[in-house]
């Protein structure tokens, strides 16, 4: 603060009347009467009374001061200000029941509920304070600090430096409730120190000679521990480290992560990784976020000891170890980038030197069957989208998939178009998806697909609703190696070839409806009838036409009525036929019972597709789904399909959840008599599909959850009936509250990839807000 002079007693009585004259006219706020006013207002241009991390107060900012009284004493050179005294400069304000200013040495002494808020939201309390050097150098006593997410900071006294460094002496730090009834008592955790420094420029609070308190009883001692401050939305500096007791690979092992800001957009992670049996393995990840995108880049470099042994897939054939030894890395980074309002681009790239190093250091996405690579331009229009990328693979299961195998696609196109209804009130659309797919060991092809689609919806008098469709696709290929995966034809020549199959569908709904509970509920009955036309083509093996994307066949109710039951355009359903199913709904009060059956007729059956997908015959098998879920204490989902002439299901599955108000649980079944998987991975052509293709997929899973106050337990489940084995089960059990969570899981998992069966897996952790978690697996 600026220091006066002492005037003679002609100037001080001038000096009162200016101000109050300056009063009347509403630019400064004092009074020199007898009776004071109940409150006082006043600016003045003092030094900078708070250096934050925030914005920095400057000396040219208004001071102003509002109390119930203020004094002037010329004999002592002192302004004291009582009663309600707020005192507020730029973004900071102080508040006290007194606080006195000497003019001659600057110094600030506040009394009685001293309360500082700092810019970043924290509100430092005092029962006094006595601050100097423009309020930036002090001490205060019984000090409290309330800190962002609830944290809090009290100490029997502190002094501070330079407004940058606050030191406190019997600190103690909570994020923490206090109890309101007895504030005595201890808060579930705290730190307690003997020392502590408040680092206000660098963001973090160190502590020395310190116990960690857990209701009050002391568990851990720490001669020294550095946090943080929790007012710092990002700041550089060692994470929680972690550790591992046992791993079948690493042994025992510990990682040491570090956080680097690098500036306001952009962080790096990086962390060390030790192991007692084999090599380390440094590994970071990058960050940033532009205003037109993000990128992000994770990747590690290890010296792998192991040496994998070979071993026997479930074909019988034998497998060599995967080149998992020596210096292995990995690289995975996601890229993307707006170039303008309608076109953005954008790249994902997933490769690892092996899938041994990844199973040994436990990177992420080890147990996936592929590592999936592209790079990609998109744009958007009105009612349009387009798209042109290349993809990679990279084989993971070597004992099922090898990277010769995989196919390279470079370029893929896609793009689409829907437009708005015309002159007849139908509406036209377009597709069209091409590629070039490059393999080593199998087919390589290139494709060029359209497709034209018009539908014209309508409805009569009696409620039907129509809705007609034209529909054309069209495709050529140009392709070699056809003998080899996946088509296994019988034909050593480059061919060229195509297809192009018009179809014509009018499908009728009819729903008739109700309403019941005063129209807070309804009822539909609803039969619908479908007619389809199109020429037989065999689904195009008979013309060696490759396949690329319809390599999996699915008859369920979700395709009963499409046009093509294929997931894609390399095989199209043909020839002439009829679906037929009823729709019944039941709603009220946001309650729903919807039910469907349906079956296919047709005139032609095609024996080019997977056994059991249901249409083996002219009248398909019969496909039904329930979805029901009549209160809030149950619910359940399920599909089939059942052959008609055998009463076999040959396809199913179904999911339940029930229960009450902190507990609940849940089940699920699937059922499927063959694993399709399996029947790409030889020359089914030549031979009966492997043996693992007729392995009925047969499975019951399970779980319950629970909770209740601050707990938390939940159990699952996962049974093979037809393997006669678990495949997993599990369970978690825990305990949070507003400050603090101990959470333990276990995982057990029967199945083996690599020829190794996973072990057990434990994960103990522990979290402290605004300090940290701990875990231990």
């Amino acid at each position: 603060m600026t220091v006066a002079y002492r005037p003679s007693r002609a100037r001080r009585l001038r000096r009162r009347h200016a101000l109050a004259a300056a009063t009347a006219l509403g630019s400064v706020a004092a009074y020199a009467v007898i009776e004071p006013p109940r409150e006082a207002h006043a600016q003045f241009r003092p030094q900078p009374m708070h250096l934050n991390t925030g914005r920095t107060t400057s000396s040219d900012d208004p001071a102003t001061f509002q109390a119930d009284k203020v004094d002037y004493d010329d004999n002592e050179h002192t302004v004291t200000w009582t009663g309600n005294v707020q005192v507020w400069q730029g973004d900071h304000v102080m508040r006290a029941d007194k606080i006195v200013y000497d003019r001659d040495t600057g110094v600030v002494a506040a009394r009685g509920n001293v309360a500082t808020v700092q810019p970043d939201g924290s509100v430092l309390y005092a029962h006094y304070a006595e601050l100097s050097g423009n309020m930036r150098d002090g001490i205060m006593q019984h000090v409290n600090a309330v800190l962002p997410e609830n944290a809090k900071l009290a100490a029997n006294g502190m002094r501070r430096t330079g407004g940058k460094l606050n030191d406190m002496s019997r600190a103690v730090y909570t994020a923490c409730e206090i109890c309101e009834k007895d504030k005595t008592r201890a808060p579930f955790w705290q730190f307690r120190a003997f020392d502590a420094t408040q680092d206000l420029e660098h963001q973090k609070i160190d502590f020395r000679d310190a116990y960690l308190d857990i209701l009050g009883i002391p568990v851990i001692y720490l001669p020294y521990f550095s946090m943080t401050d929790p007012s710092a939305k990002r700041h550089s500096g060692f994470l929680m480290p972690g550790i591992t007791p046992h791993d079948r690979y690493l042994g025992t092992y510990f990682t040491i992560p570090y956080y680097w800001v690098i500036d306001d957009q952009s962080d790096m992670t990086m962390q060390g990784l030790f192991s007692t049996k084999t090599g380390p393995q440094i590994s970071a990840q990058y960050r940033n976020r532009f205003n037109f995108g993000s990128l992000n880049i994770q990747g590690g470099l290890a010296y792998d000891t192991h040496r994998a042994d070979s071993y026997t897939n479930d074909f019988g054939h034998d497998v060599e170890g995967g080149g998992g030894h020596g210096v292995q890395g990995y690289l995975f980074a996601n890229a993307q980038f707006a170039i303008n309002k309608y076109w953005r681009a954008g790249a994902n790239v997933n490769v690892a030197t092996s899938a041994d190093y990844m199973r040994d250091y436990r990177i992420q996405g080890y147990g996936s069957d592929t590592l999936n690579s592209n790079a990609y331009l998109e744009g958007f229009g009105t009612g349009s989208y387009s798209r042109v990328d290349g993809q990679f693979y990279q084989g993971l299961n070597q004992g099922v998939i090898r990277n010769t195998d995989l196919p390279f696609v470079l370029p893929r196109y896609t793009y689409s178009f829907l437009g708005q209804p015309d002159a007849w009130g139908g509406r036209f659309g377009v597709s069209t998806t091409d590629f070039n797919v490059k393999r080593n060991n199998g087919t390589s092809d290139i494709r060029s697909q359209m497709a034209l689609n018009w539908d014209r919806p309508f409805r009569n008098r009696l409620g039907q609703q129509f809705l007609l469709t034209l529909h054309l696709d069209s495709m050529v290929y140009r392709a070699r190696k056809l003998y080899q995966q996946p088509n296994y034809y019988q034909n050593h020549k480059t061919l060229t070839s195509g297809q192009v199959l018009p179809t014509i569908a009018l499908k009728t709904n009819w729903p008739f409806v109700r309403t019941f509970e005063h129209g807070r509920g309804s009822q539909i009955i609803e039969p619908i009838v479908q007619g389809i036309y199109a020429p037989n083509t065999g689904a195009g093996a008979n013309d060696l036409i490759p396949n690329e994307d319809s390599l999996a066949y699915e008859f369920t109710d979700s395709t009963l009525f499409s046009l093509n039951r294929y997931q894609g355009t390399d095989r199209l359903d043909g020839g002439l036929r009829g679906n037929v199913g009823i729709h019944a709904n039941w709603t009220w009060d946001g309650h729903e019972v919807d039910l469907l059956a349906g079956e296919s007729f047709q005139e032609h059956i095609t024996h080019d597709r997977i056994p059991y997908s249901g249409l083996d015959h002219h009248a398909s098998d019969l496909v039904m789904r329930a979805r029901v879920s009549p209160n809030q204490y149950f619910d359940f989902n399920a599909r089939m399909r059942l052959d008609p002439y055998t009463t076999k299901v040959n396809f199913g599955d179904a999911l339940f959840s029930a229960g009450v108000p902190h507990f609940r649980i849940r089940g699920g079944y699937v059922y499927e008599p063959v694993t399709p998987y399996y029947y790409y991975a030889t020359n089914y052509r030549d031979s009966n599909p492997p043996a693992l293709y007729y392995v009925k997929t047969s499975e019951l899973s399970g779980g319950f959850s629970t909770d209740w106050e601050n707990w938390h337990l939940s159990g699952f489940a996962r049974r093979s009936l037809s393997r006669k084995e678990f495949v997993s089960l599990g369970g978690d059990i825990g305990y949070n509250n507003d400050c603090f969570g101990i959470d333990f899981m276990y995982l057990k998992q029967y199945t083996s990839i690599g020829g190794q069966q996973r072990n057990s897996t434990y994960l103990f952790t522990v979290s402290l807000k605004t300090l940290g978690a701990f875990g231990l697996k």
